[in-house]
Protein backbone atom coordinates (compact mmCIF):
# COMPACT_ATOMS: atom_id res chain seq x y z
CA UNK A 1 0.00 0.00 0.00
CA UNK A 2 2.79 2.45 0.85
CA UNK A 3 4.18 2.14 -2.66
CA UNK A 4 1.12 4.02 -3.87
CA UNK A 5 2.61 7.17 -2.34
CA UNK A 6 5.39 9.40 -3.63
CA UNK A 7 8.88 9.29 -2.16
CA UNK A 8 8.97 11.43 0.98
CA UNK A 9 5.31 10.88 1.86
CA UNK A 10 3.88 12.61 3.75
CA UNK A 11 5.22 15.90 2.40
CA UNK A 12 3.08 17.79 4.94
CA UNK A 13 0.99 16.68 7.92
CA UNK A 14 -2.25 18.53 8.72
CA UNK A 15 -4.17 18.27 11.97
CA UNK A 16 -7.52 19.12 13.40
CA UNK A 17 -7.05 20.85 16.79
CA UNK A 18 -9.74 20.08 19.37
CA UNK A 19 -9.75 16.46 20.53
CA UNK A 20 -6.93 15.69 18.08
CA UNK A 21 -3.99 17.69 19.45
CA UNK A 22 -5.57 18.80 22.74
CA UNK A 23 -8.78 18.43 24.72
CA UNK A 24 -11.54 20.68 23.38
CA UNK A 25 -10.69 24.39 23.78
CA UNK A 26 -7.78 23.44 26.06
CA UNK A 27 -4.02 24.01 25.77
CA UNK A 28 -1.70 21.40 24.29
CA UNK A 29 -0.37 19.12 27.02
CA UNK A 30 3.37 19.49 27.59
CA UNK A 31 4.11 16.17 25.91
CA UNK A 32 2.19 17.18 22.79
CA UNK A 33 3.98 20.53 22.62
CA UNK A 34 7.36 18.78 22.68
CA UNK A 35 6.21 16.24 20.10
CA UNK A 36 4.97 18.97 17.74
CA UNK A 37 8.40 20.61 18.02
CA UNK A 38 10.00 17.31 17.04
CA UNK A 39 7.58 16.85 14.14
CA UNK A 40 8.26 20.36 12.82
CA UNK A 41 11.94 19.45 12.68
CA UNK A 42 11.19 16.80 10.04
CA UNK A 43 8.00 17.89 8.22
CA UNK A 44 5.87 20.98 7.59
CA UNK A 45 2.74 21.00 9.74
CA UNK A 46 -0.68 22.59 9.30
CA UNK A 47 -3.29 23.02 12.03
CA UNK A 48 -6.82 23.76 10.82
CA UNK A 49 -9.77 24.50 13.09
CA UNK A 50 -12.97 26.52 13.29
CA UNK A 51 -11.45 28.68 16.04
CA UNK A 52 -9.94 32.12 15.60
CA UNK A 53 -6.24 32.95 15.81
CA UNK A 54 -6.47 33.84 19.50
CA UNK A 55 -7.41 30.25 20.27
CA UNK A 56 -4.47 28.96 18.23
CA UNK A 57 -2.20 31.22 20.26
CA UNK A 58 -3.42 30.09 23.68
CA UNK A 59 -3.96 26.43 22.78
CA UNK A 60 -0.91 25.84 20.59
CA UNK A 61 1.67 28.60 20.19
CA UNK A 62 1.98 29.42 23.88
CA UNK A 63 2.54 25.72 24.59
CA UNK A 64 5.34 25.03 22.11
CA UNK A 65 8.90 24.87 23.48
CA UNK A 66 11.01 27.99 22.93
CA UNK A 67 13.31 26.17 20.49
CA UNK A 68 10.49 25.18 18.11
CA UNK A 69 11.16 26.07 14.46
CA UNK A 70 7.95 27.87 13.46
CA UNK A 71 8.93 28.42 9.83
CA UNK A 72 7.22 25.19 8.77
CA UNK A 73 4.00 25.76 10.72
CA UNK A 74 0.88 26.71 8.75
CA UNK A 75 -2.12 27.94 10.77
CA UNK A 76 -5.60 27.97 9.25
CA UNK A 77 -8.13 29.55 11.64
CA UNK A 78 -11.86 29.46 10.88
CA UNK A 79 -11.56 26.42 8.60
CA UNK A 80 -8.98 28.03 6.36
CA UNK A 81 -10.77 31.30 5.65
CA UNK A 82 -7.65 32.78 7.23
CA UNK A 83 -4.06 31.69 6.61
CA UNK A 84 -1.20 32.55 8.96
CA UNK A 85 2.56 32.07 8.62
CA UNK A 86 5.49 32.99 10.84
CA UNK A 87 7.48 35.58 8.87
CA UNK A 88 10.38 37.72 10.11
CA UNK A 89 9.69 36.94 13.75
CA UNK A 90 5.92 37.46 13.86
CA UNK A 91 2.67 35.85 12.73
CA UNK A 92 1.26 37.36 9.57
CA UNK A 93 -2.14 36.90 7.97
CA UNK A 94 -1.56 36.10 4.31
CA UNK A 95 -5.26 36.17 3.41
CA UNK A 96 -8.71 36.56 5.01
CA UNK A 97 -12.03 35.72 3.33
CA UNK A 98 -14.63 37.45 5.51
CA UNK A 99 -18.43 37.57 5.56
CA UNK A 100 -20.18 40.82 4.64
CA UNK A 101 -21.28 42.95 7.64
CA UNK A 102 -24.98 42.43 6.79
CA UNK A 103 -24.47 38.66 6.71
CA UNK A 104 -22.80 38.72 10.11
CA UNK A 105 -25.63 40.78 11.64
CA UNK A 106 -28.28 38.44 10.20
CA UNK A 107 -26.44 35.39 11.54
CA UNK A 108 -26.18 36.80 15.07
CA UNK A 109 -29.88 37.79 15.11
CA UNK A 110 -30.94 34.32 13.96
CA UNK A 111 -28.77 32.57 16.56
CA UNK A 112 -30.19 34.61 19.42
CA UNK A 113 -33.82 34.23 18.33
CA UNK A 114 -33.71 30.53 17.44
CA UNK A 115 -31.73 29.49 20.52
CA UNK A 116 -34.32 31.18 22.76
CA UNK A 117 -37.23 29.63 20.83
CA UNK A 118 -35.76 26.14 21.18
CA UNK A 119 -34.84 26.53 24.84
CA UNK A 120 -31.13 26.34 24.01
CA UNK A 121 -30.16 29.79 25.33
CA UNK A 122 -28.80 28.65 28.67
CA UNK A 123 -29.06 30.82 31.82
CA UNK A 124 -26.09 33.10 32.38
CA UNK A 125 -24.96 31.16 35.45
CA UNK A 126 -24.33 28.09 33.27
CA UNK A 127 -22.31 29.98 30.64
CA UNK A 128 -18.54 30.60 30.76
CA UNK A 129 -17.08 33.00 28.22
CA UNK A 130 -18.64 34.34 25.04
CA UNK A 131 -21.73 32.62 23.61
CA UNK A 132 -21.49 34.29 20.20
CA UNK A 133 -18.18 35.05 18.51
CA UNK A 134 -17.89 37.17 15.38
CA UNK A 135 -14.74 35.77 13.80
CA UNK A 136 -15.05 37.83 10.63
CA UNK A 137 -15.26 34.92 8.25
CA UNK A 138 -17.33 32.83 10.67
CA UNK A 139 -19.98 33.38 13.33
CA UNK A 140 -19.91 30.77 16.10
CA UNK A 141 -22.48 30.06 18.80
CA UNK A 142 -21.22 28.14 21.84
CA UNK A 143 -24.22 27.13 23.95
CA UNK A 144 -22.23 27.01 27.21
CA UNK A 145 -19.69 29.68 26.24
CA UNK A 146 -16.20 29.35 24.81
CA UNK A 147 -14.64 28.76 28.23
CA UNK A 148 -17.00 26.05 29.49
CA UNK A 149 -15.48 22.96 31.07
CA UNK A 150 -14.84 20.05 28.71
CA UNK A 151 -16.97 17.64 30.77
CA UNK A 152 -19.89 20.09 30.77
CA UNK A 153 -19.68 20.40 27.00
CA UNK A 154 -19.66 16.65 26.48
CA UNK A 155 -22.70 16.23 28.74
CA UNK A 156 -24.77 19.01 27.15
CA UNK A 157 -25.65 17.31 23.84
CA UNK A 158 -24.23 13.78 23.74
CA UNK A 159 -26.41 12.62 20.83
CA UNK A 160 -26.19 15.85 18.81
CA UNK A 161 -29.96 16.39 18.78
CA UNK A 162 -29.81 19.90 20.26
CA UNK A 163 -27.21 21.08 17.78
CA UNK A 164 -29.03 19.52 14.85
CA UNK A 165 -32.33 21.18 15.79
CA UNK A 166 -30.66 24.57 16.20
CA UNK A 167 -28.64 24.15 13.01
CA UNK A 168 -31.79 23.36 11.02
CA UNK A 169 -33.72 26.34 12.40
CA UNK A 170 -30.90 28.80 11.75
CA UNK A 171 -30.34 27.39 8.26
CA UNK A 172 -33.98 28.18 7.41
CA UNK A 173 -33.26 31.84 8.25
CA UNK A 174 -29.98 32.04 6.31
CA UNK A 175 -30.39 30.30 2.93
CA UNK A 176 -27.37 32.09 1.43
CA UNK A 177 -25.02 30.93 4.19
CA UNK A 178 -23.68 27.57 5.41
CA UNK A 179 -24.79 26.50 8.90
CA UNK A 180 -23.03 23.53 10.50
CA UNK A 181 -22.82 21.83 13.86
CA UNK A 182 -19.24 22.45 14.96
CA UNK A 183 -17.83 21.23 18.26
CA UNK A 184 -19.68 19.52 21.08
CA UNK A 185 -21.82 22.60 21.89
CA UNK A 186 -21.32 24.88 18.90
CA UNK A 187 -22.88 26.05 15.64
CA UNK A 188 -20.70 27.62 12.92
CA UNK A 189 -21.99 29.93 10.19
CA UNK A 190 -19.88 30.71 7.10
CA UNK A 191 -20.19 31.33 3.40
CA UNK A 192 -21.35 28.27 1.46
CA UNK A 193 -18.61 25.76 0.80
CA UNK A 194 -16.47 26.76 3.78
CA UNK A 195 -15.37 23.62 5.59
CA UNK A 196 -12.09 21.83 6.18
CA UNK A 197 -12.02 20.63 2.58
CA UNK A 198 -12.02 24.28 1.51
CA UNK A 199 -9.16 25.00 3.89
CA UNK A 200 -7.07 22.02 2.80
CA UNK A 201 -7.54 22.96 -0.86
CA UNK A 202 -6.36 26.48 -0.02
CA UNK A 203 -3.37 24.96 1.79
CA UNK A 204 -2.44 22.94 -1.29
CA UNK A 205 -2.69 26.07 -3.43
CA UNK A 206 -0.56 28.13 -1.03
CA UNK A 207 2.16 25.51 -0.49
CA UNK A 208 2.22 23.65 -3.80
CA UNK A 209 1.89 20.34 -1.94
CA UNK A 210 -0.49 18.01 -3.77
CA UNK A 211 -3.48 16.72 -1.83
CA UNK A 212 -2.32 13.14 -2.37
CA UNK A 213 1.03 13.98 -0.73
CA UNK A 214 -0.54 15.26 2.50
CA UNK A 215 -1.49 13.30 5.60
CA UNK A 216 -4.48 14.52 7.61
CA UNK A 217 -5.03 13.50 11.24
CA UNK A 218 -8.42 14.11 12.86
CA UNK A 219 -10.95 12.71 15.31
CA UNK A 220 -14.18 13.22 13.33
CA UNK A 221 -13.53 11.66 9.94
CA UNK A 222 -16.71 9.58 9.74
CA UNK A 223 -19.60 10.86 7.58
CA UNK A 224 -21.20 13.81 9.34
CA UNK A 225 -18.04 14.69 11.27
CA UNK A 226 -16.45 18.08 10.73
CA UNK A 227 -13.22 16.44 9.51
CA UNK A 228 -15.03 14.25 6.98
CA UNK A 229 -14.92 16.83 4.14
CA UNK A 230 -11.14 16.32 3.99
CA UNK A 231 -11.71 12.65 3.12
CA UNK A 232 -13.86 13.67 0.16
CA UNK A 233 -10.73 15.24 -1.36
CA UNK A 234 -9.04 11.80 -1.24
CA UNK A 235 -6.39 13.15 1.12
CA UNK A 236 -4.80 10.21 2.99
CA UNK A 237 -6.31 10.29 6.49
CA UNK A 238 -5.53 8.76 9.88
CA UNK A 239 -8.33 8.79 12.46
CA UNK A 240 -7.80 9.14 16.20
CA UNK A 241 -10.15 9.07 19.17
CA UNK A 242 -8.38 11.77 21.16
CA UNK A 243 -5.13 13.64 21.72
CA UNK A 244 -3.53 10.76 23.63
CA UNK A 245 -3.88 8.55 20.58
CA UNK A 246 -2.42 11.28 18.35
CA UNK A 247 0.57 11.55 20.66
CA UNK A 248 1.23 7.81 20.52
CA UNK A 249 0.87 7.84 16.72
CA UNK A 250 3.36 10.69 16.29
CA UNK A 251 5.86 9.11 18.65
CA UNK A 252 5.90 6.08 16.35
CA UNK A 253 5.94 8.09 13.13
CA UNK A 254 8.51 10.82 13.84
CA UNK A 255 11.57 8.53 14.20
CA UNK A 256 10.78 6.89 10.86
CA UNK A 257 10.41 10.26 9.12
CA UNK A 258 13.63 11.50 10.74
CA UNK A 259 15.50 8.45 9.46
CA UNK A 260 14.47 9.11 5.87
CA UNK A 261 12.80 5.71 5.59
CA UNK A 262 9.39 5.19 4.05
CA UNK A 263 6.71 4.71 6.69
CA UNK A 264 5.14 1.28 6.41
CA UNK A 265 1.44 1.02 5.63
CA UNK A 266 0.85 -0.52 9.04
CA UNK A 267 2.45 2.48 10.72
CA UNK A 268 0.50 5.05 8.68
CA UNK A 269 -2.75 3.19 9.44
CA UNK A 270 -4.80 5.14 6.91
CA UNK A 271 -8.55 5.03 6.47
CA UNK A 272 -9.79 3.31 3.36
CA UNK A 273 -10.15 5.90 0.58
CA UNK A 274 -13.68 6.86 -0.42
CA UNK A 275 -14.91 5.40 -3.69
Amino acid sequence: MVNEFAEGFPALIAFDLDDTLAPSKSPLPDAMGATMRDLLAVRPVCIISGGQFGQFKTQVLDRLPADTDLSGLHLMPTCGTRYMRFVDGSWRELYAHDLEPAQRRAAIESIERRAVELGLWEPDEFVAGERIEDRGSQITYSALGQEAAVDDKKAWDPDGSKRNALRSAIADDLPTLEVRAGGSTSIDITRHGIDKAYGIEQLSEQTGVALADMLFVGDRLAPGGNDYPVRTLHVPCHEVTGHEETLAYLRRLIPVLASGERPAAELLDLLEPLS
